[in-house]
């Protein structure tokens, strides 16, 4: 199945008098790169937290954000108010300092954005109990459900794009083909043209010999086979693999190999159109690999 490395999940979860919220956010990377934003309170957990994380994500630049609130009825929460009180020290001064107006509106204004600050308001309870543990564990459970259901519905949209953009390369190659024969045919005439406007008598047989071996050297025939190849094992790599992003970038490399080649072959201005509308849409397939896990 694929997966976009693209993706959000977001859980709830009650328990113990607190409500735990885990959100997880992810964008494409090359290699796993975690960050996790823990409450002091879950700091014991963060490496099972990472762990489980890591081992669903696999890849991708993950940021997981994890958060409680305690319930009215049963908070036991206090307020530090010597650290409160050095907050509010800090910002008179800095107000003072930078001459911001610092008068009862501006005050009632900052005194909830202190008490947002770290370890200002503490819950009396500061043991972790079990129960609560496992609500943690369950919230990042269903955060990475949520988030993996995310992926693979931008994975299944991402990976039609793609296919469609490699059968409509393999169309355009296809048009190819009825301005080949008519190709050599004018290579052949402008040679045999160029030769009579210098004038100099020719061996016909020695030069039909140079022209076939010349010729030889611009048919793109092996070129279209393998990219035609190469469209196919696109097809059948995204049909039958997981975790294929890596492979199917490395297959739209070759096929930008056989791509290039043919359209440094084609000595053609209708070919060439043809190869540039491939290169366009072989760059928009690149960009979009870049997204698959």
């Amino acid at each position: 199945m694929i997966k976009s490395m693209t993706g959000y999940g977001k859980a709830e979860v009650s328990a113990a008098g607190k409500k735990i919220t885990v959100e997880i956010r992810s964008l494409n990377s090359k290699q796993l790169d975690l960050s996790a934003k823990v409450p002091s309170l879950y700091r014991s957990l963060e490496y099972e937290i990472r762990n489980s994380v890591a081992k669903v994500m696999q890849r991708g630049k993950v940021d997981v954000f994890i958060s409680f609130e305690c319930e009215a009825s049963a908070s036991s929460a206090t307020i530090n108010s010597t650290l409160f009180g050095t907050y509010y020290r800090q910002l008179t001064a800095i107000a003072a300092e930078q001459q911001i107006p610092w008068n009862e509106q501006e005050i009632a204004a900052t005194l909830p954005a202190i008490l947002r600050l770290p370890e200002v308001v503490q819950n009396e309870n500061a043991t972790l109990s079990e129960e609560e543990q496992q609500a943690v564990f369950e919230a990042v459970k269903l955060a990475l459900d949520h988030i993996e259901q995310f992926r693979i519905q931008e994975g299944d949209t991402l990976i039609h794009d793609l296919l469609r953009r490699v059968d409509k390369i393999r169309a355009l190659k296809e048009e190819v083909t009825p301005y080949e024969k008519a190709r050599t045919e004018q290579i052949k005439t402008r040679i045999r043209e160029s030769i009579e406007a210098i004038g100099i008598p020719v061996d016909n047989n020695r030069l039909e010999q140079e022209m076939i071996f010349y010729i030889e050297k611009l048919d793109i025939t092996e070129e279209k086979v393998r990219l035609e190849n190469h469209c196919k094992y696109f097809h059948e790599v995204a049909a039958s693999e997981e975790g294929v992003g890596r492979k199917l970038g490395f297959i739209a490399q070759e096929m930008g190999r056989e791509i290039n080649t043919l359209g440094s072959k084609a000595n053609d201005a209708t070919i060439q159109k043809l190869v540039v509308q491939m290169k366009d849409e072989l760059e928009k397939i690149k960009e979009q690999v870049l997204n698959l896990l």
